[in-house]
């Protein structure tokens, strides 16, 4: 695994860094396992910072609720297309039925989902991150011309800042 040695970063900053996008960024590809094979999908993801943990709100009725109760260990991965900043997080899901979070966590963008807060349907799914990763590269029109000049010279281009932290 990388280590913050690799980054101009502390493992501090790193830690600030990762928070950050999550904060910034929310929309995640989310993974998890049965037992056999990974599956991906995208969520919205609602960090709180202060708890150490990301909250998404999922139905009752996903294969991801089960995944994570038999296999909780899961894996979000975060992207700014636009800046080429890249972010992956390791971590433990539970799924609870806390009615109370459901409440404080509901927005307009979930009622795409459910018709309220008080829909039987909702579940809480909490993850708790235990590592992150995070590549931050020059923006498209800097890449490509980077790759470019790379291409041209034959030297390998340098990609950008990665480095890694326990959270």
């Amino acid at each position: 695994m990388a280590t913050a040695s690799e980054s101009d970063k502390s493992a501090a900053e790193l830690e600030s860094r990762v928070w950050e996008l999550v904060e910034k960024l929310r929309f995640c590809m989310f993974s998890s396992w049965d037992g056999a094979r990974q599956h991906q999908r995208p969520l919205t993801a609602m960090p709180d910072r202060e708890a150490g943990v990301i909250h998404f709100l999922v139905d009752a009725a996903g294969s991801k609720n089960w995944e994570a109760e038999k296999y909780p260990s899961v894996a979000l991965a975060f992207m700014d297309s636009g800046k080429n900043d890249y972010l992956t997080i390791a971590g433990e899901a539970e799924i609870t039925n806390d009615r109370e979070q459901i409440k404080a966590l509901w927005s307009p963008f979930a009622k795409a989902w459910w018709d309220s807060a008080d829909d039987p349907a909702i579940r809480l799914l909490t993850v708790r991150p235990a590592q992150a990763e995070v590549w931050e590269g020059p923006n498209k029109l800097v890449a490509g011309a980077i790759m470019l000049a790379s291409a041209a010279t034959g030297q390998r281009p340098p990609v950008g800042d990665h480095g890694a932290v326990r959270l």
